[in-house]
């Protein structure tokens, strides 16, 4: 069925390209990597795994000139685990994003569909690993742990990355520096269990020569979150020096009595084909759940990386995390889960071609 599904795309990508009036292409990502990952009191692992660089992904994307500054378009985006051939999400197809929109030069864009969170938007653009390999931030994104995620949501799918049956309007460019977005879902019944939740969110960004500062939150509520409204708010910025990027950001989830906070300083440097990666990120868990106090279930995590680049298209990287718990905290890198307040190491190395 899936290999049908390609096909079809693909044949209407062709035809899409053919007929002038509208444009149609396909792209996408295909990454790999080797890793080995250890946590303190288990055994080690190896492997082989997709998309540390960058997810490994598919996109069809289409887009028709009304005129007048108008414009109407489709995105379709589908992840795909390269090391097996296999989906990356076994419920949906176009698991990372299925949208269509209408768009103005003037007034901005209306999307409607399945997206990315203004929150997860904002703290995504501040992480030098763009929320994958070994030293992603999405490490200490987990509803593993007790805390309000998993108070929130359980083991079921969240809505700290995406939302499903949203709608988007999205500023236009061209506003001296300014953006932003405000997006709504209105949940469909809030079956937890399916994954839906009602969702309002909205982000404000300012973009300099040098330095961009940015804000976002987003309340959401599905059949579970019973005592209050789950809340994940963000704020970051990032300063040029030369060659080297410099990002902070602060982000919370919070539901009812307990709420976690992630800190986050990173840095990248760039020089011919090369870049340098850094991260450092602290989980703090504070509050309860019912009448477990998690005050003491903190994290910290270090992360390193170089790419080299052989062209736009094609890079190798290698990475390095390693992650500390306290308390009764179990974070993990990759590969077997730590001891409660032991560590987690991860390093890899792979090959990413975008086409």
């Amino acid at each position: 069925m899936y290999r049908k599904l390609i096909t079809a795309c693909a044949a209407c990508a062709c035809v899409g390209s053919v007929f002038a009036q509208s444009s149609v292409t396909l792209s996408g990502i295909v990454d790999v990597a080797v890793r080995r990952g250890e946590g303190e009191g288990a055994s080690k692992l190896s492997s082989v795994v997709s998309g540390s660089n960058s997810t490994s992904r598919l996109i069809f994307n289409g887009r028709e000139d009304l005129g007048s500054g108008l414009s109407a378009g489709f995105h379709l985006e589908h992840g795909l685990l390269a090391d097996s051939g296999s989906p990356a999400s076994a419920e949906k197809f176009f698991d990372r994003r299925s949208t269509v929109s209408l768009a103005s030069t003037t007034w901005g864009e209306a999307r409607l569909g399945r997206d990315f969170v203004p929150s997860y938007t904002v703290w995504s653009r501040h992480d030098p690993f763009a929320y994958v390999g070994v030293a992603r931030s999405a490490n200490m994104v987990s509803a593993t742990p007790v805390g309000p995620i998993r108070s929130a949501f359980g083991t079921n799918l969240n809505t700290t990355v995406r939302s499903d049956n949203a709608g988007q309007y999205i500023l236009p460019a061209g506003l001296g520096g300014f953006e932003g977005a405000l997006m709504i879902a209105p949940g469909e019944g809030r079956d937890v269990t399916t994954g839906r939740a009602s969702l309002t969110g909205v982000r404000v960004g300012y973009t300099a020569k040098a330095f961009a500062v940015s804000a976002a939150t987003t309340l959401s509520e599905n059949s579970q979150t019973t005592a209050s409204k789950f809340r994940d708010s963000v704020v970051g910025g990032q300063v040029d020096i030369a060659n080297v990027k410099v990002s902070a950001a602060v982000r919370q989830f919070k539901y009812d009595q307990a709420k976690q906070t992630l800190a986050l300083l990173g840095a990248t440097a760039v020089w011919g084909p090369h870049e340098v990666k850094a991260s450092w990120v602290r989980a703090n868990l504070a509050g309860r759940v019912g009448a477990t106090a998690i005050d003491a279930n903190d994290a910290d995590q270090l992360g390193i990386g170089y790419v080299y680049n052989f062209s736009k298209r094609t890079a190798v990287y290698t990475t390095f995390a390693k992650l500390s718990n306290d308390g009764a905290a179990r974070f993990l890198v990759d590969g077997p889960a730590p001891v409660a307040g032991g560590s987690s190491k991860g390093f890899e190395v792979g090959v990413r071609h975008r086409f």
